[in-house]
């Protein structure tokens, strides 16, 4: 099915681009792309997003099996047909497993990508992570669309 495919490559290009820091990086080194903007900063989180609950691998290996086994169900089961749902829970999946796997084998997630918002520096993340929020927005604007149409 088309939608572990995308998931698939997602972990792929996770895994890959970790990969690339992880050989190439010092943990907290820093390369400048768009100056005051953009850097490659080689981090270590063992949280969740915005490093909350920190050193809780135990809670994170049970949310994670439980979510993929939930998306699986949906994906398997209630998609009526939406690719864009589908998209988006191959996005979930993809961003969950590509994080599970760096607890599993790294005991943290390897975040890289470093934005500074105006002065606001927004917390380091990495290809899963754009996955997993691109997802969940995708299935949150799914879920409006589709109290919409039955609205009607």
């Amino acid at each position: 099915m088309i939608y572990y495919v995308i998931a698939a490559v997602i972990i792929a290009l996770d895994q890959f681009t970790k990969w690339l820091v992880v050989i190439n990086m010092e943990v907290r080194e820093s390369i400048p792309i768009i100056e005051n903007v953009l850097y490659l900063t080689s981090h270590r989180n063992e949280g969740a997003a915005f490093g909350i609950l920190q050193g809780q691998m135990w809670l994170f290996y049970i949310a994670t099996v439980g979510v993929v086994a939930a998306i699986i169900y949906m994906i398997q089961t209630q998609l009526n047909g939406s690719r864009w749902y589908g998209t988006a829970l191959s996005l979930v999946l993809g961003g969950a497993v590509g994080n599970f796997i760096d607890r599993v084998l790294e005991g943290a997630v390897v975040d890289f990508i470093d934005m500074y918002i105006f002065t606001y520096n927004y917390p380091i993340f990495n290809v899963a992570d754009m996955a997993l929020v691109t997802g969940v927005i995708m299935v949150i604007i799914h879920v409006f669309m589709e109290e919409k149409r039955q609205e009607k």
